[in-house]
């Protein structure tokens, strides 16, 4: 079974977000919209999908160099894991910041601050390429001794302190509190697009960072969420390649080699003086601005609603059971594959997409045929077959029933 203390907390995570949903309604905070909490989810299921292939290279090269190049080896201990945790906030406050600063970087983080709304599904809105970027900061740990399963759980015990913090609901804490930890005020000006609170706050579980270092903002008027240039759509795939889409337009638009290679490493925003310099993020009219909300029809949002319970299911036996699959590269690449494809059929059905319904249409059909196929066993176990057949078919009967629904024209709602 998966280990993994964040894997491990999913269900609370469900049960807190119910809460919030609660608190939010006795406030009056409009907080939540269907189609962006589900797309935030979508986008931590596909980052936790690809993190199950990721794993080799990021936990594999912690591992290579703690066995290989550790200077002393730290013995395991309740005070270790204390010293460990606060090390590895540390190194994560600049991967953090760095994958603001750079934008490479900021092609992996740019995920978890695109939805413009703020709650506790956004903290699940997680980027599936930036670990790529950032797990080199954390050798200094491997280095020094500390062990590779140390670092797998304080490190999950991190991502776990930061999910509270993604929420309105939390109005300031007590400043002695305030003036240690992140807390969802410092949070909030953290995940906003205005001006004046852009790259501040990078702290995960420590705020002292922050203090420590020039980027700390304390939280003023209410922030506008999101980033600067909108990402306008609810797929989760196209989330995570947006931001190099517009590199790659960007290069090919510099004329000069050295200054292709300086965006890859300067700040978003950046281009050569030539070109006009960088440029800054800008005040919006919030009387005038309209978050992106392409409106399905509301029995469309019911079927993806019960789809998506099935599909978090899913996910979750795939995430409990990964051990089950290191052996068979092939299994778990399909298994990820049709979870992947869920979730973009899902958001081109929220966007009605002219190829929502094939898609989804073909996504019930080989859903079974590939469990059939890929998963040893299934054949000859006559509940779980026919329950999935059932599902299949009625999902089918369902959609078609839906098409007109699916595919009609779509409005931007205020």
């Amino acid at each position: 079974m998966n280990l993994d203390p964040t894997v491990i907390a999913i269900p609370v995570y469900f049960l807190l977000i119910g809460l919030e949903l609660i608190a939010h309604r006795y406030q009056s905070i409009k907080s939540y919209r269907l189609n962006d909490a589900i797309t935030n989810i979508n986008c931590g299921v596909t980052s936790q999908v690809s993190g199950a292939f990721l794993k080799v290279f990021t936990i594999g090269f912690y591992t290579f160099l703690y066995s290989q190049f550790r200077l002393t080896t730290i013995e395991n201990s309740a005070f270790t894991w204390i010293v460990a945790f606060i090390a590895y906030d540390f190194f994560y406050y600049w991967a953090h910041r760095m994958s603001h600063e750079v934008n490479l970087f900021w092609g992996g983080h740019s995920v978890h601050h695109q939805s413009e709304e703020y709650n506790l599904s956004v903290a699940l809105r997680q980027s599936s390429t930036q670990t790529i970027w950032t797990f080199i900061f954390y050798s200094p740990m491997a280095i020094a001794g500390f062990d590779p399963l140390i670092l797998l759980s304080v490190s999950g015990f991190n991502l776990l302190y930061q999910f509270w913090i993604h929420t309105e609901a939390i109005d300031k804490l007590p400043k002695w509190f305030e003036a240690v930890f992140n807390t969802p005020s410092h949070h909030r000006v953290h995940h906003a697009r205005n001006p004046k609170y852009i790259d501040k706050n990078h702290g995960g579980t420590f705020i002292v960072w922050d203090r420590l270092f020039g980027t700390f903002k304390a939280e003023e008027e209410r922030p506008t969420y999101g980033i600067t240039k909108n990402l306008n759509s609810w797929n989760p795939v196209w989330a995570n390649v947006s931001h190099y889409a517009d590199m790659w337009k960007d290069i090919q638009s510099i004329p000069k080699l050295g200054d292709k290679f300086r965006y890859v490493f300067h700040k978003p925003g950046w281009l050569p003086e030539y070109m006009g310099g960088y440029r800054a993020p800008y005040d919006i009219d919030k009387d005038n601005y309209k978050k992106f909300d392409l409106s399905a029809a509301k029995a469309v949002n019911t079927y993806v609603f019960v789809q998506y319970i099935v599909l978090l299911a899913g996910t979750a036996l795939f995430l409990f059971n990964l051990e089950s699959f290191e052996n068979n590269l092939l299994q778990k690449s399909v298994l990820a594959l049709i979870i992947i494809v869920s979730t973009v059929s899902f958001g081109a059905m929220f966007e009605s997409r002219k190829w929502a319904f094939a898609l989804e249409v073909t996504r019930l059909v080989l859903t079974p045929v590939s469990l059939f196929y890929f998963i040893p066993g299934l054949q000859t176990q006559s509940l779980p077959l026919m329950a999935i057949l059932v599902y299949a078919v009625g999902s089918l009967i369902w959609t078609v029933l839906l098409r007109k629904s699916i595919i009609k024209p779509v409005s931007l709602k205020a």
